[in-house]
This record gives structure tokens, sequence and C-alpha cells, in this order.
């Protein structure tokens, strides 16, 4: 283990969620730093992205382990590893949550080339991150522009893009702050399909309504009404049996 790191922290490792919210969330032996880096930024606490993005790019695997029980901890490692060792990708790593969210909806702003940026550029110019970003456009030449920021900069965007409405020529904005965001994380996704489809069924017998979805190759986003979210993350690990050893 020369060449590996070890982080100490008040956990004994990654897990495929919040015990908190899941009981039956089970320690990861290994995850990539791939799938780590999507955890970390999609809301699990376990280690800064920072840290995690500086070992990856010198190549040095971390081993994440408790200060205050002995164990093997979760080893953080790259995927042609994994690959080298012939061991299966799992589909789904783990679940991850993030409760700080806020929605802000521009409605029946003009269809036309720069019209993202002129609602965005004024969101930008105060120093506000945007996340998930849904543009729909309605058959009357209008489109309703939906984003997410951090809760804490909820009411300072509504007031921005409020003095903006009749510059944007918007019908109106809104928004809602009692939302969440609900991630699916796992490599395997990129040579399985229908797991979004699994996802979507699992939380559409829950009752649990999508408001906004995004996707990348090892990610599976949807924002859901905050109430909902732990429901979410417990049918979520159900349906992907993410309490069985793979």
């Amino acid at each position: 283990d020369v060449y590996k790191r070890q982080i100490y922290t008040d956990v004994d490792g990654v897990y495929t969620t919040d015990p908190r919210i899941v009981p039956t969330a089970r320690r990861l032996d290994r995850i990539t730093f791939e799938e780590m880096l999507e955890m970390a930024s999609l809301g699990s606490k376990v280690l800064q992205i920072r840290s995690v993005e500086f070992a990856g790019k010198h190549n040095v695997p971390l081993r994440v382990l408790s200060t205050f029980q002995e164990g093997p901890g979760t080893l953080i490692t790259f995927e042609e590893v994994l690959e080298a060792e012939s061991m299966e990708k799992v589909l789904i790593s783990g679940i991850a949550f993030n409760r700080d969210e806020a929605k802000v909806t521009v409605l029946g702003v003009p269809d036309r080339p720069g019209i993202a940026f002129s609602i965005l550029g004024p969101v930008s110019d105060a120093n506000i991150e945007v996340d998930m970003i849904v543009q729909n456009v309605g058959r009357d030449s209008t489109a309703d522009f939906t984003f997410t920021v951090h809760r804490n900069d909820y009411e300072r965007t509504l007031e921005i893009l409020r003095e903006q409405t009749v510059r944007l020529g918007a019908r109106e904005v809104s928004g809602d702050n009692k939302i969440a965001k609900l991630s699916l994380v796992g490599i395997g996704m990129r040579s399985h399909a229908g797991v979004a489809s699994r996802m979507f069924q699992a939380l559409a017998k829950e009752g649990i309504n999508i408001r906004m979805i995004t996707t990348s190759e090892i990610k599976i986003s949807v924002v859901v009404d905050e109430k909902y979210l732990e429901l979410g993350v417990r049918a979520l690990h159900e349906v992907f049996e993410l309490d069985q050893v793979s």
C-alpha cells in the first residue's frame, strides 16, 4: 500500500447511501474515482470533491477509514484496475441526494436564439451557480425555462429575474424551494440499458412525481418534492438491491 493514501473520517467507509435513511445501506469495498466524484458533487458528504480530484489526477488510490474503529474501509480506485482484476462492474454503486436545492422557472419567454443567455447571464453576474437546466418549447413560439440553484440563492435569483421580466418578454417568474435532488450513480450504466426506466417506475409506484431529469454516462438525477426524498431513497435502494453484495 505504498502508493495508496489513507483518509480517516467519522465513518468507516463509503456507503450505498446514508444509513440514517436506509438502515440496510451497505459499506462498499471499492468504488471508482469517477463514481466517487459524482457522489461527492451530488450531495454525499463522506469526502470533499477537491481531495478526490487531487488523488485521481495524480493516480493515487485512496482508502477511506474510520478514525474511531478498525476495519477495511472503502478503496477508491480506477476503473481500469477493476477491469484488470476481472471484477464485474456494479450497475449502481450508490444513491446520493441533496436537500439544498431550489427551482426557478421563467414562463413564456420568446423562443429565440440567445434567450438562455439572457436569463442566466444576470444570474451568473451575481455569482449564483446554476445546476440543472430544462427548457420546454410550446406551440406558440414561447418557452418555459427552468433551472435549479442552491437554496441560499433562491430569493436573490427570483429578485434578479423578476427585475428582468419586461426585458425578457416573460409572462411570469415562479419558483419552489421545497424540492430535493435524488441521484443514482454507477459505471455499470454504460453497459446496461433500462436503468432510468426502473428508476422512474420505482418512484411512480410510491406516488412520487418527477419535476426535472438530467443524465450522464454514469448518473441519473431527478428533482422531486422534498417531502418525498427519503421515501424515494428507500424505494430505489430496494429496487436496485443495493443492500446485497454483488
